[in-house]
């Protein structure tokens, strides 16, 4: 066993574990330590301090789930754009769940959207589910505000995929949009331009929010498909 991984098993909670594993399906449970989300990012801040962050980025693949969210959370704090995207692209291979995926949001991020576009349709086109999840989540945390433009919302509706994970992620990147972008991602439902379920699921994620105004609420009920639509 490694020193960081001597150190995550003593952060080690079994209840948290078992309340966690449930929530990651798919996931090898012995790949589970049970750490909480506070403590891995507070070890990766002490990681970095300490000088030990580089040698710990290098060692890909890591065999825990907690090893993973540790991994994100350093790269969550990489402040050189280049080197976050060059190592970025070198860890998504190896994200195999949404929590880890969802997890990685670099902070350099905000500061270079011009740069970061660039990367999104490459990331789009992967065959691997959670690099297209990380690819729609950027545009979700990044590109539906200031820098939105109806394009990046083309690039997600046009998608088609079979997984679940996906399909979930383009729901909620759209009920995203549908709150700060209401007239521009309106279209995409009313057209039908995704598949039932993903319609459906945008919508209720969209109802559930309180970004959107209960009229809009009212007229998006109204856009539900049914089985046989």
């Amino acid at each position: 066993m490694t020193e960081i991984q001597e150190r995550l098993f003593a952060l080690r909670d079994e209840a948290y574990k078992s309340f966690t594993a449930p929530l990651l399906p798919g996931l090898d449970r012995e790949r589970m330590i049970g750490v909480r989300t506070p403590a891995v990012r507070k070890l990766a801040k002490e990681l970095k301090k300490e000088g030990l962050a580089e040698a710990f980025l290098q060692e890909l693949p890591h065999r825990y789930f907690e090893e993973n969210g540790l991994h994100a959370a350093l790269l969550c704090q990489e402040r050189d754009f280049d080197r976050c995207i060059e190592r970025v692209e070198a860890f998504l291979p190896f994200v195999d769940n949404w929590a880890t995926c969802d997890g990685l949001n670099p902070r350099v991020f905000k500061r270079h959207h011009p740069e970061l576009l660039k990367r999104v349709p490459a990331w789009l086109k992967s065959p691997q589910p959670y690099t297209k999840r990380f690819a729609i989540g950027v545009l979700m945390n990044h590109f539906l505000d200031a820098d939105f433009e109806p394009e990046t919302l083309n690039w997600v509706v046009s998608l088609r995929s079979e997984e679940y994970y996906v399909n979930m992620m383009i729901a909620w990147y759209l009920a995203t949009a549908l709150a700060k972008q209401y007239e521009a991602a309106l279209p995409c439902l009313v057209e039908r331009r995704l598949d039932r379920w993903t319609h459906n699921k945008a919508i209720q994620k969209a109802v559930e929010s309180y970004r959107i105004t209960p009229e809009q609420k009212a007229y998006l009920r109204t856009l539900r498909r049914k089985k046989d639509e």
